[in-house]
């Protein structure tokens, strides 16, 4: 497999065909593997007791241990839209695949194409997904199987392998270019580079599904340090990046790299939306919103103090009232 495409297309992912592929993949692996609940009474204790724990524990970890290695594998259409030399794939649907034969249920393809067609006119079937740590030789054969839909498809593989100290997006996008390898031309697959591309709709649905409580009922402080958590490391590899950025161009200036007239326009158009940040409106936008957030912060210790006043109150006219008619009189505060 080569390392890098050499076509020149742009590739733009849209996170709707993340989070198509990501829930497919979780549905099949739920209804595969689904939760095993031990409602069986438990023996009486005996001299063999610890062994049968211990064997039970570890025939227990060995079935999720291979639970979790046999992970299921699945494949579905991307569709978008390309103008000229940039792909720009919106959005996913599932397919039947049959693992014996190593092909696609092509009815069921065509069925599905013709229905999206009804509801996005203006999208074209661009490739296929699936899901893996890394392309194998039978996804060849898939391939092939669409290039008289496109002749050209786009492969969208997604490694569902958690890895904490990853910091990209665990989704690949290849291209099938033809190499001559020991003298025989090859259909192979080339690597390709990606930017992710959103619209206001899929913001707001990801910000939602970022913001959602826990399952294991967590506190709003434990999602709060988990928000400025991630907050930090955002502004921690924003400063990165621009550490690497000013090094380059420091480099440059002195001479030790070539000038690069493309990189240094990208830069000079980064650098010009600064001055509308330091803009008059923009200074009362961000009073405002600091005042109102001030405001709130001060009512909302008023009312905490209030509250506590009146519960003070209550206390004392309780306290208060029994002194009194131990005393034989009433007397109200």
């Amino acid at each position: 497999m080569a390392e890098s495409s050499s076509s020149g297309l742009t590739f733009k992912l849209h996170p709707l065909v993340i989070v198509n592929i990501s829930d497919h993949y979780s549905r099949v692996k739920s209804q595969m593997h689904p939760p095993v609940t031990n409602t069986s009474t438990p023996p009486p204790p005996n001299n063999g007791t610890n062994g049968a724990v211990e064997a039970a524990s570890s025939s227990s970890f060995s079935d999720s241990a291979s639970a979790s290695a046999s992970c299921p594998r699945v494949f579905g259409c991307v569709i978008g839209v390309q103008r000229g030399r940039t792909v720009e794939i919106f959005n996913s649907f599932e397919l039947l695949y049959d693992p014996a034969t190593h092909s696609l249920d092509r009815a069921f393809l065509e069925k599905k194409q013709e229905l999206y067609k009804k509801v996005f006119p203006q999208f074209y079937i661009l490739g296929w997904y699936s899901t893996g740590t890394d392309a194998q030789e039978s996804d060849m054969n898939i391939h092939k199987a669409l290039m008289d839909i496109n002749e050209s498809p786009v492969y969208v593989l997604l490694n569902p392998l958690i890895n904490a100290a990853q910091k990209d997006l665990p989704v690949t996008i290849y291209e099938s270019e033809m190499h001559v390898i020991d003298g025989i031309p090859q259909l192979i697959f080339v690597s390709s580079s990606y930017t992710i591309e959103t619209v206001e709709a899929e913001r707001i649905s990801v910000d939602h599904v970022a913001h959602l409580k826990p399952s294991d009922g967590g506190s709003a402080a434990t999602q709060l340090a988990a928000h400025l958590t991630g907050i930090h490391s955002a502004i921690k590899m924003l400063n990165s990046r621009i550490r690497v950025l000013h090094h380059y161009l420091l480099a440059m200036q002195k001479g030790d790299i070539p000038c690069e007239n493309s990189l240094l326009r990208q830069v000079s158009s980064l650098l010009r939306r600064l001055p509308a940040i330091e803009s008059g409106k923009f200074q009362d936008d961000f009073l405002m919103e600091y005042n109102d957030t001030l405001l709130i912060t001060y009512l909302a210790v008023l009312t905490n103090c209030s509250s506590t006043t009146n519960e003070l109150v209550d206390k004392f006219n309780t306290a208060y009232d029994r002194h009194s008619r131990r005393g034989g009189r009433t007397a109200y505060f």
